[in-house]
Order: structure tokens, then sequence, then C-alpha cells
């Protein structure tokens, strides 16, 4: 079995007046399975085409890699790797690495930094609110594509008056009035292992 793989990345913003530099890089065959499994999931069929096709789209990256068959001996050992989703895991708030707005489609990621710092004078932050709202937090699932575990929080009519109120006290103006123009519905927390 591989242990690393010469990919080559590149910026998929590039146009045909913009060049952006390619950069060859040797990877863990870990990190790219964790690049794969972002996209695909822990989908052995799909990993397997991936990887024999030898490129992939991740974001605003491309990755090229020269693409080689996965037997099925070797696609269950690089499968089991990865993570699988852990419905008994409990959560733990202070491994929580972001906090996700979401508005029926709408989904505002905000790292975990921003929603607790406090303005100046003020004793809490949204944070706290969020904080107290997590108990009701339901397990979603194991996202790859952000190396977490997903808590999904259903806010009722109070918890969204609270949440309103809380929004008040988020410390950058911008993501204040980001958030104040959603009809939040939901809440998801990212919770790192």
């Amino acid at each position: 079995m591989r242990e690393t793989v010469v990919v080559k990345i590149s910026s998929d913003a590039a146009g045909a007046i913009t060049l952006t530099p390619v950069v060859v890089q040797e990877m863990a065959i870990g990190e790219l399975l964790d690049h794969i499994a972002g996209v695909c999931g822990k989908d052995e069929a799909r990993i397997r085409q991936v990887i024999a096709r030898g490129s992939l789209v991740s974001g605003s990256s491309r990755l090229r890699w020269e693409g080689w068959t996965v037997e099925e001996l070797e696609a269950a050992a690089l499968l089991a790797r990865l993570p699988d989703p852990d419905p008994t895991r409990t959560l733990q708030l202070e491994k929580c690495s972001a906090v996700i707005f979401c508005a029926g489609s709408h989904r505002l990621p905000v790292p975990r930094e921003a929603v607790e710092k406090r303005r100046l004078l003020q004793r809490k932050s949204l944070w706290h609110t969020v904080e107290s709202l997590a108990s009701t937090a339901v397990y979603s699932g194991y996202s790859y594509k952000d190396r977490c575990d997903v808590y999904r929080l259903a806010l009722t009519t109070a918890d969204q008056a609270g949440l309103r109120e809380a929004i008040a006290l988020v410390s950058y103006s911008t993501l204040e009035r980001q958030l104040s123009a959603l009809a939040l519905d939901a809440i998801e927390l990212h919770i790192r292992r």
C-alpha cells in the first residue's frame, strides 16, 4: 500500500488571464484520503473511482496525481483510517471549533472564537447563549470535509428570541448584521475529536 502520493495542487480560480502557480507536494495517503472523503464521504466505490481517476476538486483547489487502481483489501484498509459517525458520543462543547447558523438552506459558519468574543464592557457573549441552548443538541453525523462531529439544534420560538437578543452582543459589526438578517431556525455545532 502506498504511504505517500505526489500531488499537484492548483487554484480552480485560475482563469484565462490570471495564472496561479501549481504546487507539487508529496502528500501522505491519509491526507489525500481526507480530501477525497470530504467530497465523497465514506463511500468505497466513489473513493476507489476518484483515486483511479487521479483528480479531485476540493473547495477552490484542484488536486491531481497519477491515478492507480485500488484493490478491495487496500480500499478496506484505507477506509479503516477514516472515523465513523458515532451517535453515542456526548457533546463536548470545549472541543467546539465552529457554530453554523442555519436559516432554511442558508448556512453561515462562524469560528467559535468570533462567537465567544465579547463587546467592550460586556460580561456575556453570543457564546453564552449558544452554550445554554446546546443541551438539546442532537448528534447529526460526522463531517469528513470539516473533520468533526456535527450536533444540530432545532430552535424553538423562545430560542430564536433569546438568540436575537444575544446577537446584539457580537463584537464584529459585519457578523452582527449578517446574523440579524437571518431567520434562524437551527444551529449546528462542529466538535473536533
